[in-house]
Parts: structure tokens; sequence; C-alpha cells
């Protein structure tokens, strides 16, 4: 059976079991056209091995699209398409994760402020609408993907609630929002609404002008652009500079903060933030928890408490 039958045939059994990663059908059938007009027990380990590797330097792509080939390949050895996997068997060594990045206040500002540089009479509605992406990526600890798949409909104004669906483990969440956002979100979205809407309340929240989707690569793009404005370099000891996806990071050892400042006890609410940003195990919540100097800060200020009275909780 030809490979790109083989393709179809998994991402056809996926979606009716409810998965809906279209990221991931994107990603296999990219593999399958880079492999050509193959029949599945034709195509050779080293042909496998060199799309794993890409062009560039080694990263998590890598990982990524391997994990993504031991599905299909499960699923074409267990219905006879094919005897054995062509996959190496043997990982290469990745280069250290790119270590979170929490962006103090002022940074915020800064990058709120540089999203002027995207100003354009060609698309007028570019620059405050990046502005109000950041704003909501830290507002509410969504992922990228997250927000720009919202759609109108998705941003309820009058309750204060998002509703993020087919989230990164296909499950839907409902995430609150502050005043101050809902505000932001409400100027934006009547702005929103002068452009061209093709599914009415169901097109994106994020949008060019001619109402299509803003895709992820021209984003990232655009933040990298306004990162450099705003000035904010690499950290020293690490390869690359802070990302977009950094916001979230960001959005949660904030949150915990204040916490620590207003009294709270954090441990219990650590699942409620983890929760919110829509991790299936706290252990993912808490590795976002970067020992930042102001965590650090506030989290000994709170034991120090708690030893003054004894072990008492405050």
């Amino acid at each position: 059976m030809k490979l790109a039958t083989v393709i179809e045939a998994y991402i056809a059994l996926q979606q009716s079991l409810g998965l809906r990663s279209k990221t991931a059908w994107r990603s296999l059938r990219r593999f399958g056209r880079q492999m050509g007009d193959v029949h599945i027990t034709d195509l050779q380990s080293e042909r496998v091995l060199s799309y794993l590797q890409g062009t560039g330097p080694l990263s998590s792509n890598w990982r990524t699209k391997y994990r993504l080939l031991i599905g299909f390949y499960r699923f074409a050895i267990s219905r006879g398409h094919v005897a054995v996997s062509p996959l190496p068997t043997t990982l290469p060594k990745f280069p250290p994760q790119q270590t979170p990045y929490v962006y103090s206040t002022s940074e915020l500002q800064r990058l709120l402020d540089a999203t002027s540089v995207l100003e354009s009479a060609q698309s007028p509605l570019q620059a405050p609408m990046f502005r109000t992406l950041i704003l909501l990526l830290y507002g509410s600890g969504l992922r990228v993907s997250e927000a720009l798949g919202l759609t109108l409909h998705d941003v309820d104004l009058e309750r204060r609630i998002i509703t993020v669906r087919n989230s990164k483990f296909h499950k839907t969440r409902l995430v609150p929002i502050g005043p101050k956002l809902t505000v932001e979100l409400t100027t934006f979205a009547d702005r929103r609404r002068r452009l061209h809407m093709p599914d009415g309340e169901d097109s994106r929240f994020f949008a060019s002008r001619t109402g299509a989707l803003w895709n992820y690569p021209r984003v990232i793009t655009l933040f990298q652009r306004v990162r450099r404005v705003a000035g904010i370099e690499c950290p020293p000891g690490e390869l690359r500079p802070p990302r977009m996806h950094d916001l979230r990071h960001t959005a949660a050892v904030h949150r915990v903060i204040a916490w620590y400042r207003s009294g709270q006890d954090v441990q219990r609410l650590l699942p409620q933030l983890a929760t919110y940003l829509g991790h299936v195990e706290i252990s993912s919540t808490q590795r976002y928890l970067q020992m930042t100097p102001e965590l650090l800060q506030e989290a000994s200020r709170r034991f120090a408490r708690y030893a003054d009275c004894g072990g008492n909780h405050d």
C-alpha cells in the first residue's frame, strides 16, 4: 500500500477517536510528500533518518517528528501494512532545552510599546492586534497556538470567560479573565468586527485584514521583530533569546508571586493554576515556576514568617 494512503487511514482513525491535532496531521502529510509516491514497505531507514534530521542543527523538532512517526508506524504494523518500523532505535543527544524566561514588568511594557514598529498603512490593525495578543498571552497564560485559534464567539466578554477548544491535550477548558484585560479585549473586538468576518462570530479573533488566519510562523516572526526593538536580548549563558511562549511562563510566575505577597496558600492553589494553564499534571506547572530572584525572595519571606511563628501557618 502507498505511504500516502496509510497516512490518510491513520489520520482518519485518530479523528474518529476524537483527536483533532491539525498540526500533527499537516506534519504527517508533509512527511508523506517528502518521501514521495512510494510503497510503505519500500521506505528505507536512511530516508526516514534524513527526514528526522532535516537541514538545520539538531533541535527538539527531531523529537517531535520522531514521536509522531512512532504512533504512525505502530498503526501501520498493527494493520499489517509493514513488518518493522524504519525509525532509529537510539536517539541522538539533544542540546539542553532552553531555560524558560520570565519577563520583568518593565520588559513587558517595552514589548507593548515596541508593537508600534508593526504599524502599517496596508494593515492598520496589525500593531494594535499584536499588542492585544501580548496582553492576552500574559493576562490569561494561553499558549500562542491557543490564542491564535480563538474565534470571536470563544471570547465571551460579558461573562469574562475565554473558551479554549482542542488544546494541546485535545480538551476544551474555560479560562476566566480579569477586568483590565476584558476592557482591552472589548476595545480590540470592536475594531476586529470592522474587518472581514468570513464565518461571522466564528471568524478568528486574531486575523489579517482580509479575515484570514494569523498563522503561527508569521506571528513568531513579528514577535522577534518586536523583541529586538524592545531591546530584550539573550540572557547570560543562553544560546537563544526569550521566546513569545515565555509570556506563558511569566504569567504563571507572576501569579505565584502575587499569591505569596497576598498571603495565599500557594501549595493549595497550584493545582488550580495547573487547571487554568491546561496542564494534565501539576509537575508540568511546577517546571514553569523557575526560581527567579523575585519568586525566591517571596518564598524566603514566607518561610521566615513560618519559622517565626514556630511552624504555624499564617
